[in-house]
């Protein structure tokens, strides 16, 4: 139950009041409400250049907020639950670095899945925390990372009672979720932090029978992605906090990242998306819902493609399943998700979220019509008819479960020298290497490179995954560790 009254949006609202006032800028930004760049003007529109402005005293400051940046971060706290909220522009990735950053320095220990976004591993290279992997076991039917099995992370606790967090993804980028109330209350009694990546979460806070989220949870802070499920413009995030860790020690943690120049077009655009959210975010929700459960029921009537829901939950390590999400296995057709991924934009003009090894990924939101998922059901339709193939030779599963012989940021900031990928079995990367989207590693610093790994990569380049990670452009070469 809100406190606050959630239709208000004081930044929006403060941001109309500075238009009103015909303000003549001798500040930045130097475009000056659009009328140094009218190419850029033109693109994007009067209305949005004129509200692209810096901080002022009307406006607040993001870095250090005590007028209207102060009070949206108030009902941003009262409408998710949390004993507070801070504003993120510089994405999600800034956010679950934030989190970590906040409660690990250098030597701790964080436990953690291995399927986690490659912003968690980059905070492990700043910070010089040290991972501890649970093994999210894989849906051998489906060949996807589940979720963190209780039985698992008791273990890592027992053998790792110094470590300060256990971090946990909620949901995973499939739509599993691990029982995050459980793992809570196993993590509070050994005295650790509980940090959630919600980077797919933001729906669990305002519709009904979702997940349980992390401020539900009583998880100590979640990374929220209001851009990909909430509403509000790329890169435009919120850092949400419960009462065991200090604002003031966070926010000064933010701030080691964070842009001093907040754009104001994201501030506003995650104020009036929570004031939604929080007025209608159940309706919202609902049809998201119908429409996601509307072509999940479709897709499996065409045969050969199953696109999996809440049957998967086992009570452990999926513990629940967020049926909002449209995740699709294609191999049964004899085609990698990335080569269904690919067909789609190419030849019927529908760009769906990520394609990988086995699967796809459309992303259903409030913006989306009945109408458009018709038309995405009859591609696969046709795309089934046009292209289905014996599946034999196909990779089977997404996850490969690591071999961490050096701690990240040691192995980043090593001496290195770079080989051909092909002749690097037995050494230990120095660099990444993964799929974006998800940006789940492949491999990470400090990891030993197999043979299963190279393998892995050959099969994801040949089938037209979008590899990233390493310095050479071309994926042929990795970095590795000069070891003594």
């Amino acid at each position: 139950m809100h406190t606050l009254w959630q239709g208000k949006a004081p930044i929006y609202e403060a941001l109309l009041k500075y238009k009103s006032m015909r303000v003549v800028p001798f500040d930045v930004p130097g475009h000056k409400q659009g009328r140094g760049n009218l190419q850029l003007t033109e693109f994007l529109g009067e209305k949005c250049l004129s509200v692209d402005v810096n901080s002022m005293k009307p406006l607040d400051n993001l870095v250090h907020p005590i007028s209207v940046i102060k009070e949206a971060e108030e009902l941003a706290a009262d409408a998710f639950g949390a004993e507070h909220a801070f504003f993120m522009v510089n994405g999600t990735t800034a956010a679950v670095q934030a989190m970590i950053m906040s409660v690990c320095k250098y030597g701790d220990k964080i436990i953690m899945p291995r399927n986690v976004h490659r912003s968690a591993i980059n905070a492990l290279i700043v910070s010089g925390a040290i991972p501890v992997y649970v093994n999210p076991g894989v849906n051998k039917q489906l060949g996807i990372p589940l979720g963190m099995s209780i039985l698992e992370v008791q273990k890592a606790i027992n053998q790792n009672p110094d470590a300060k967090a256990i971090f946990i993804n909620n949901p995973t980028y499939y739509g599993i979720c691990s029982d995050l109330r459980t793992i809570t209350e196993l993590a509070h009694r050994h005295n650790m932090y509980v940090l959630v990546d919600e980077a797919h979460g933001t729906h669990f806070y305002f519709g009904a029978n979702m997940p349980v989220s992390a401020m539900a949870a009583g998880a100590d802070m979640s990374a929220v992605s209001m851009h990909k499920t909430g509403g509000s413009l790329t890169q435009s995030s919120f850092l949400l906090k419960n009462n065991r860790l200090s604002t003031g020690h966070v926010r000064q943690t933010i701030n080691l990242t964070q842009t001093t120049s907040g754009s104001y077009l994201l501030l506003s655009s995650l104020d009036i998306s929570r004031s939604n959210l929080a007025m209608d975010g159940k309706n919202i929700f609902e049809k998201v819902s119908s429409l996601a459960n509307y072509a999940r029921e479709e897709v499996n009537k065409i045969g050969g493609f199953y696109a999996f829901s809440t049957e998967l939950i086992n009570g452990d390590s999926v513990f629940a399943f967020d049926h909002t999400k449209l995740s699709i296995h294609t191999r049964d057709i004899g085609l990698a998700g990335i080569e269904v991924y690919d067909i789609l934009r190419d030849d019927y003009g529908i760009q769906i979220e990520l394609g990988d090894i086995g699967n796809i990924l459309a992303i259903i939101s409030v913006g989306d019509r009945a109408l458009a998922l018709e038309r995405l059901v009859s591609a696969l339709s046709e795309i089934k008819r046009r292209y289905m193939k014996d599946k034999t030779g196909m990779l089977d599963h997404e996850y490969i479960n690591p071999e961490v012989v050096m701690m990240p940021q040691k192995a980043f900031y090593s001496d290195q020298h770079a080989i051909p990928i092909a002749d690097s079995k037995g050494y230990i990367s120095g660099e990444f290497v993964m799929s974006y989207p998800p940006g789940i590693p492949i491999l990470a610093p400090g990891e030993r490179i197999t043979e299963e790994i190279i393998d892995y990569i050959t099969y994801a380049k040949d089938k037209g995954c979008f590899l990233t990670g390493t310095e050479d452009m071309e994926i042929e070469n990795i970095r590795v560790v000069e070891e003594p």
